[in-house]
């Protein structure tokens, strides 16, 4: 499909982030942009899967919120669970009074696509697919726009290039921005340095408190099974860290592997081992499997000139530990304020086209503040997350884990406590 030669604004990349600053744009009144992605259509992987109450009121500001509460599950509470007792539940009925959406969304991230995609689609714009950009260069006549070329042959001249194109983003590549660790983030020697998420079924379904464990009904069977075997069964996520004396797990881990890492790491009532569950539950169907690194890293800046003004969102610009599910939830956020910055710039320069870069500059220094925030925040919840029950010694018959799990069973039972690790995991503090 051929694209057009000009444009006022470039999406690269139509995962969440890049979808919703169409949208945001949209909503904007800013209807002279073209969003492009380098493959032919989204990918059936559910990848994240919660959207959290900020973001849900952020896309709700735009008019892009009804389309998801319609499909997603809501959740009222979260629970985190032992192999065997219940720990500590977070409930979200504390956000009533500072929000109308006092929940999480679980919904995984292609029907979250699908979702943004169709809205986008109901306002007449199209994704323009598969359009890989291999190169970028200043436009020889005017300064402040920017050749962008494709892999096909075809150039695209834009004054503003956003970049969603993932955590190997070539935007940001070209641009010369730095992709790091914050300082002081070194996650690689954590026991969930490494870590397995798969969607499956069970035979016969499971009962009980679940760990890592996110039960999605049936309502996104179509979407998640779409390149393999249909089932009617309700679909489950897990989540497992692998012990790096394990060695590092496979790329697709097969059916077996995760019925092991079940059997050895999850909750008893999903075990298969009858010495642990009365009734045993076996992984019936593997609609997907992956493994994943827990690092985080941010880009150097989220804003430069490369002749146009070149932004960086979601993965392209922060990607985080998937503690607290936060990752996309921040990067969902950063397109809707970065696109309303965006228009209200090119309505300043069309009243001064010497108008400088300020509104762009101190947006792109309050999202990056906010990406630091949430990567500190992410990366405490996963060094909680990884005490383990191995005694300190003969003589100290205790664990990291079991002083961590008696102190949240005690915390738990304070309602200031349930309202304040509510609101924090609702990123209403963290807009």
């Amino acid at each position: 499909m051929s694209l057009p030669e000009n444009t006022t604004v470039l999406i690269v990349g139509a995962g969440p982030a890049g979808l919703t600053a169409a949208l945001s744009l949209a909503h904007h009144k800013c209807h002279d942009f073209v969003i492009v992605d380098a493959v032919v259509e989204g990918q059936n992987a559910s990848r994240a899967i919660v959207i959290h109450c900020a973001t849900v009121e952020a896309l709700a500001s735009i008019d892009a919120a009804d389309g998801l509460l319609s499909q997603a599950n809501r959740g009222r509470s979260i629970r985190i669970t032992s192999r065997s007792s219940q720990i500590f539940e977070v409930k979200f009925d504390p956000l009533k009074k500072h929000s109308a959406h006092p929940y999480a969304l679980f919904i995984p991230q292609n029907v979250t696509e699908l979702v943004l995609g169709q809205k986008l689609q109901s306002l007449g714009v199209q994704v323009q697919r598969p359009h890989r950009v291999v190169g970028m260069k200043q436009n020889e006549n005017d300064p402040r726009i920017t050749d962008v070329s494709f892999e096909d042959g075809q150039v695209i001249r834009a004054r503003y290039i956003i970049g969603a194109d993932g955590a190997r983003s070539i935007i940001r590549t070209i641009a010369g921005i730095g992709f790091s660790g914050p300082e002081g983030s070194d996650l690689s020697n954590n026991v969930l340095a490494q870590m397995v998420s798969a969607d499956v079924t069970f035979e016969p379904e499971p009962v009980g408190n679940l760990f890592f464990l996110i039960p999605l009904g049936n309502r996104f069977n179509a979407e998640l099974t779409r390149d393999g075997k249909s089932t009617t069964k309700s679909i489950f996520r897990i989540g497992c860290a692998i012990p790096m004396k394990n060695g590092e797990p496979p790329r697709a881990p097969t059916k077996e592997y995760i019925q092991d890492l079940i059997n050895r790491y999850g909750p008893a009532c999903i075990t298969s081992d009858p010495s642990l569950n009365p009734t045993p539950v076996k992984v019936d169907q593997l609609v997907w499997s992956t493994r994943f690194r827990t690092h985080s890293a941010i880009a150097d800046r989220t804003f430069t000139r490369f002749g146009a003004a070149v932004f960086l969102v979601g993965d392209a610009a922060h990607i985080h530990s998937p503690a607290g599910g936060q990752g996309m939830n921040l990067g969902i956020r950063d397109a809707i304020f970065l696109a309303e910055a965006v228009t209200k710039h090119i309505q300043a320069s069309a009243e001064n086209p010497d108008v400088d870069d300020t509104i762009l500059r101190e947006l792109a220094d309050a999202r990056h503040a906010r990406a630091l925030e949430i990567i500190g925040f992410s990366e405490t919840l996963l060094k909680l997350a990884s005490y383990t029950y191995d005694t300190y010694a003969w003589w100290i018959p205790f664990s990291g884990a079991s002083i961590r799990d008696l102190m949240l069973r005690i915390l738990g039972r304070f309602d200031f406590v349930q309202s304040k690790v509510a609101w924090s995991l609702s990123g209403l503090g963290r807009r």
